[in-house]
């Protein structure tokens, strides 16, 4: 390296009569060390990354690949330019259009890397938890407009532009259109929010205070929608969804969902033989979980009955009304067979004839 700015030196010498012929040798010198550059990222480091597992960092050198070698060599235009000596306003035309180049070049790395790297946040879901396949557009949206807004701040700069006046009128704009766009803010940011707190996700089944119930299809900035039972899609704006109360039925350990069937049966009976046939009504339900084991239980004495809960465990929320169903068909015909009798309310009327 001090060999190849010793040859530098030595040729700014030799051409210093000449002007122009000292830009194009500033450049030919900074072309070539953009060459040597590349060559060490491409082969040294290209080798080294190559050696990893992933393929993050080899995408990552393959993008770097084309902004450092232009970097490189606008910075030899822009000496070139300089030495040159040209009109002062042609000169200050031509260094802000290569730093406006430079801007440009350097923000499309920047798009590609942050789409790279949120695509590989996306796949690491249990790690990045904000970060999924439902919040990846909206993130990439905002990271593309903040290096759009930054990249155009830069150019502004690099022409010299005074952007104080621009940021004041773009303030008052976005004053106006907060106040205009109330609703659709609080659904913005209280869809952010739901994204980021995660109380429940694609898939699960919900429960909301104001007592509609389903599953989860799509959680976007502005609503989320549910499919209920009856295959209706209900969309409910976020706001709603960020001040509600919500019953997740899919919150807790993967693969159980606990339902109970309430059965009376009549004073007298074998409370015994009525816990082995709800049990044995369980099990014999291809739809209910083996484990945890359903268990029958005893809970109060009733006013014209004893009554029992049926609690046992499925797979999906989704089944919990069929295998209800199937469980009560399958009571009452256990019942009859071994006859076991289901009670109905009774009440006693004295009659009193008056004198």
């Amino acid at each position: 390296m001090e060999s190849f700015l010793e040859f530098g030196r030595d040729g700014l010498e030799v051409f210093q009569p000449y002007p122009f012929l000292q830009a194009f040798f500033i450049i030919v010198v900074f072309v070539l060390l953009a060459k040597l550059i590349d060559w060490l990222l491409s082969g040294i480091v290209r080798r080294v990354v190559a050696r990893t597992q992933t393929t993050l960092d080899d995408q990552l050198v393959e993008y770097m690949h084309r902004p450092i070698f232009t970097s490189v060599a606008a910075i030899g235009l822009i000496f070139a330019t300089y030495r040159v000596k040209l009109d002062p306003a042609i000169e200050d035309a031509t260094v802000d259009i290569i730093q406006s180049i430079l801007v440009i070049i350097w923000l499309v790395f920047f798009l590609r890397l942050s789409r790279l790297l949120l695509a590989a946040m996306t796949r690491q879901e249990r790690r990045f938890k904000f970060v999924q396949p439902a919040t990846q557009p909206l993130l990439t949206n905002a990271v593309a407009v903040m290096l759009l807004v930054a990249g155009v701040y830069s150019i502004l700069i690099a022409w010299d532009i005074n952007v104080t006046g621009l940021i004041a009128s773009a303030g008052i704009v976005g004053l106006a259109l907060s106040f205009a766009a109330q609703d659709t803010l609080s659904n913005l940011f209280a869809g952010m929010a739901i994204l980021a707190d995660r109380p429940y996700k694609l898939g699960d089944f919900i429960i909301i205070d104001s007592g509609e119930r389903g599953q989860v299809t799509h959680i976007g900035l502005r609503s989320t929608r549910l499919l209920t039972r009856d295959d209706v899609e209900v969309s409910i704006p976020n706001s709603v969804m960020g001040n509600a109360k919500i019953v997740n039925e899919a919150g807790g350990p993967p693969h159980r969902y606990r339902i109970r069937v309430p059965v009376g049966v009549a004073y007298g009976s074998d409370i015994d033989q009525v816990m082995e046939v709800l049990t044995s009504v369980a099990h014999d339900n291809t739809r209910v979980a083996k484990d945890p084991e359903p268990r029958a239980r005893f809970r109060l004495f009733g006013e014209s009955s004893l009554d029992f809960d049926l609690l046992c465990w499925i797979r999906r929320p989704v089944d919990r009304g069929l295998v209800i169903h199937e469980l009560n068909c399958g009571i009452y015909k256990q019942f009859n067979e071994t006859g076991i009798v289901i009670p109905f309310p009774q009440r006693d009327l004295h009659i009193k004839q008056m004198p």
